[in-house]
Formats: structure tokens, C-alpha cells, sequence
């Protein structure tokens, strides 16, 4: 039996396919075990966040329509017309456990962004509050490649640190992460307990689901950024009967990514690494490079040789040697245009070039990660 005394806040991720019959239309029965089980964890004293797919199968419901549109315009329509749909099945569902859910769409931009990242920690800490299980999907209709997540497994591995949770479990269509595609070779075995999320990397295959948009890759890289903030993860079947209660309860089903309830990076620092956007790229010569990835020394005007991109004071930005290597990413104290006035210089030069100087260094080791 897992020991699962210390879990107190609890992310579920729950994909189309766990959502959708063999047409790829809602299923409610399916929707129903799901429910249940939530309300069961609800009931004994934790928190639960939900993050759900669906919208766009919810639509297609509505709509009559049998196969997903090809063109984006159409895709952001079914969702429109499905997310009201899908918090409908949801809010019927979970009153019948005497419970209240509440939607909660977003973007990128919501975490990149911390004036509206701390605008998300506070709706979502008031709807716990009220004992109200928030549901949160990616806003499909308006979303676009500039701002969009991507995939439901990592819009939940972004909640990780908005409710501080303790535990992610996403529930799939396959039971646990495989060293070998199950599908195509019969030996494949399931790993139960992966203690170092870079040691099985390689295991990480495409999605074989005709509804969902997120594989084994994505959820790897979940992993990544769950565990790196002291969240454990794990991956279970969402057709195995009472998975997620028998999960709860300890039984070793699907497979768990060990957060060692220690963080690797500070909530600052993992904003930094994962949940913000790069505005730009600072160019680092070979002693600077050296310097950052040994020695996670701060960044000086000095060794700086040139600047991608156009950004602005405190954005987030790659710092990389001239061949595209990446050693840092970090909070740059000057603009694009100011960093390119001062790049070589002495700290002792920043105030003739630019009548001002308020730091020293162009990107502090405080306010850095390094990249390896």
C-alpha cells in the first residue's frame, strides 16, 4: 500500500477520451464514476481541483456533428457552444453528492503574467474556501498559438503551484507510464514508482487517442515541472473500475512520480523556468556560459555579445551561447534596447551609457535558473 497520510490538496486532470464513448460524443455514465469519485475524495476533507477536457466533444454533441473539424475556427466554435454544455453535465452530476463546482477558463497568459496569475491564485483560493470544486479547462474559443497551453496535461501541471497542491493525478487511457509501448509489444511492463523523472524519459511515446491531444510526452513533461516544485504525480487508468478511490486509498495502481515533498526550485524560480513565456534571448560568450552553468554567477554587461527580440524591463528571457545553447533563463533588470547599448561594458560604464544605472547586473543569480 502507498502512504498517502501527507496529500491535503488534490489536482485531477481528466482527458477527452476518459470523458466520450467510441464517437467521441459525452458520456455521462462515464462523467457519473468520475464525479463520484471525486466526491469521495471531497468527502474525506481534501481539497479537490478538477482539470477537464471535453468542451470541443460536448459541442460536437450539441451540434450532431461526428467527426472533429480540421479548421480552427470550427474547433473554437464547438467549444463555445460545448463548454456551457459540459458545465451543465458537471453541475448536474455533482448535485447529486450535495456538491457546487464553478468554471474557470484560461490562457498562457494567466501564468506568465503575475498580476493575473495572483488575480488566478486568489479565485481559486476563495472557491476552495467555499468548498467549491473549481473546473478548469484552456479558453478554446479565443485561444490562439501565441497564448495558448497546448494540452490539458500541462494546463494541470500549471495548477500545481496556483493551489500549492500535493498530488496530480492524471487519469488517461492507458494505466501507468510502460518502458515499452503496451499496444505493440506484449512484454512491455509497467512501472509502478519513478523516483527521477529524467531516468525514464525515453519511455515517452505519442498519443494514440483519436479525441485527446496530449500522449505519454506530455505527461512526462508534466512530471517534470510537477515534481520539480515537491508535487507528487501519477498517471491511471480512468476506466479501471473505481481507479481513482482505489488510488486515494493506497492501493499501487498506474504509476507515481515521487515530488520527494522537497522542492527544487522556488515558487519564484519555477515561475521563471515553467510557467512563463521567454520575451527574448540574451547572447553569452564562452566565459559568461561557463560561468552561469558551473558557478550560477549573475549576468554582467561584460560578457554579454547580443540580443534577440525586443522586451522590457523585468521580462523573463533565454540566455544562450552563440550556437543556440541554452545555460540560463532568468528576470532581466534592463530592455532589449538598453542591453544592447551596454553589451561588453564594465559595470562602471552602465550610468555614462545609459544616465542611469540601477543594478549592475543585467540578469541577477537570484532571479535566474540554470539550464544544464
Amino acid at each position: 500500500m502507498r502512504d498517502l497520510s501527507h496529500i491535503r490538496t488534490v489536482i485531477v486532470k481528466v482527458g477527452s477520451s476518459s470523458l466520450t464513448n467510441d464517437q467521441g460524443i459525452i458520456d455521462e455514465e462515464k462523467m457519473l464514476k468520475i464525479v463520484s469519485q471525486l466526491a469521495y475524495i471531497k468527502r474525506k476533507g481534501m481539497d479537490v481541483i478538477l482539470v477537464s477536457s471535453g468542451a470541443q466533444a460536448a459541442g460536437m454533441g450539441v451540434l450532431g456533428i461526428k467527426k472533429k473539424p480540421a479548421a480552427m475556427a470550427k474547433k473554437q466554435a464547438l467549444a463555445a457552444v460545448g463548454q456551457a454544455k459540459l458545465m451543465e453535465h458537471y453541475e448536474d452530476l455533482f448535485r447529486i453528492f450535495h456538491l457546487r463546482c464553478a468554471q474557470i477558463l484560461v490562457n498562457h497568459g494567466d501564468f506568465d503574467d503575475r498580476k493575473r496569475l495572483t488575480n488566478l491564485e486568489n479565485a481559486v483560493d476563495a472557491l476552495l474556501k467555499y468548498g467549491v470544486i473549481p473546473i478548469i479547462n484552456e479558453n478554446d474559443t479565443l485561444a490562439v498559438e501565441e497564448i495558448k497551453v497546448g494540452d490539458n496535461d500541462t494546463l494541470a501541471s500549471l495548477m500545481v503551484p496556483v493551489v500549492n497542491g500535493d498530488i496530480l493525478i492524471l487519469m488517461s487511457d492507458i494505466d501507468g507510464l510502460y518502458d515499452d509501448n503496451p499496444h505493440e509489444n506484449p512484454e512491455a511492463k509497467r512501472i509502478p514508482y519513478v523516483g527521477d523523472v529524467s531516468e525514464v524519459e525515453g519511455y515517452a511515446k505519442e498519443s494514440s487517442s483519436q479525441v485527446g491531444t496530449g500522449g505519454m510526452i506530455t505527461k512526462i513533461s508534466a512530471a517534470k515541472v510537477v515534481n520539480a516544485y515537491g508535487c507528487d504525480m501519477a498517471i491511471i487508468h480512468a476506466g479501471q473500475e473505481n481507479s481513482l478511490r482505489r488510488f486515494m486509498d493506497g492501493e499501487e495502481l498506474g504509476t507515481l512520480f515521487d515530488g520527494h515533498r522537497e522542492r527544487d526550485l522556488s515558487a519564484r524560480k519555477h515561475w521563471i523556468m515553467y510557467r512563463s513565456n521567454p520575451k527574448g534571448k540574451i547572447i553569452v560568450d564562452a566565459g559568461a556560459f561557463r560561468a552561469i552553468q558551473n558557478r550560477h554567477t549573475s549576468l554582467l554587461p561584460k560578457g554579454i555579445i547580443g540580443v534577440e527580440g525586443d522586451f522590457m524591463i523585468s521580462s523573463v528571457v533565454d540566455i544562450a551561447n552563440n550556437k543556440g545553447e541554452l545555460c540560463g533563463r532568468g528576470i532581466a533588470n534592463y530592455s532589449s534596447d538598453e542591453i544592447k547599448l551596454i553589451k561588453g561594458l564594465r559595470t562602471d560604464e552602465i550610468e555614462s551609457v545609459l544616465h542611469y544605472k540601477d543594478y549592475d547586473e543585467v540578469v541577477h543569480a537570484n532571479n535566474m535558473v540554470v539550464i544544464s
